[in-house]
């Protein structure tokens, strides 16, 4: 089965450190594999993340995403991965509705100005039934709970029909009940989209038991692989 993700003694920093925040990290992913990524805070868990998404050019080192090789111009890459970093909520006052957020994940980008079209609108309206929030596509996504925006932007995900989704910290500050739920929904999106997923996080739960694989990261590199975490 071909790689969607592929790294190869991968270097990277950030912009003004000394130090590598990735030291030789080699890493394959396999179409619809899900991968846990855990460690310590500072380890470079999240970096693995803006790296395969062509947030953090490497300094050495080869990044490949769908046998491509990914740069911070990899647009055409970004658009069949789903993304939701581990801070992104919307603060109350937000004033977009829930379907025109998980709406502009049909927005690829090629040209200036999009309107979404009727087609747009029903991916979106289906994506939210798919998670279970359909009654809330009217609704402020500011007003939503932390566990209802999770549920939008996996919702956006699913609208995207992405091939490759990144979640960082996707169940953090959720009770476990709202936990079980964005478990099973990651796993409703692989299977429905024949999706692989890397997910970031740092504490044991459904979503890391329901992984294929899982990798420890320490001071930027590989410590230890895991097959079967749950």
């Amino acid at each position: 089965m071909d790689d969607v993700v592929a790294l190869v003694d991968v270097r990277a920093a950030y912009e003004g450190e000394r130090h590598a925040t990735l030291s030789e990290v080699s890493l394959r992913v396999a179409a619809r594999e899900q991968l846990a990524i855990t460690g310590p805070n500072g380890a470079g868990k999240t970096t693995i993340l803006e790296v395969v998404n062509g947030l953090l050019p490497v300094t050495s080192g080869n990044v490949r995403v769908f046998g491509e090789r990914v740069s911070a111009a990899s647009h055409r890459i970004r658009a069949r991965i789903a993304y939701v970093p581990q801070n992104l909520f919307f603060s109350s006052d937000t004033p977009f509705l829930v379907r025109d957020v998980v709406c502009t994940a049909r927005f690829g980008g090629a040209q200036r100005w999009w309107l979404p079209t009727r087609d747009d609108r029903r991916h979106a309206e289906r994506a939210l039934g798919s998670v279970g929030i359909g009654d809330l596509s009217g609704r402020p996504v500011g007003r939503l709970s932390g566990g209802q925006q999770r549920k939008v932007l996996l919702a956006r995900a699913l609208a995207q029909e992405a091939r490759l989704l990144l979640l960082d910290e996707p169940t953090a500050n959720l009770d476990p009940r709202a936990k079980d739920e964005v478990a099973g929904l990651v796993g409703s999106i692989r299977r429905d989209l024949g999706a692989a997923a890397l997910i970031v996080s740092h504490e044991s739960g459904p979503l890391l038991a329901a992984s294929d694989r899982s990798i420890v990261v320490e001071s930027g590199r590989i410590v230890r692989a895991t097959v079967g975490v749950g």
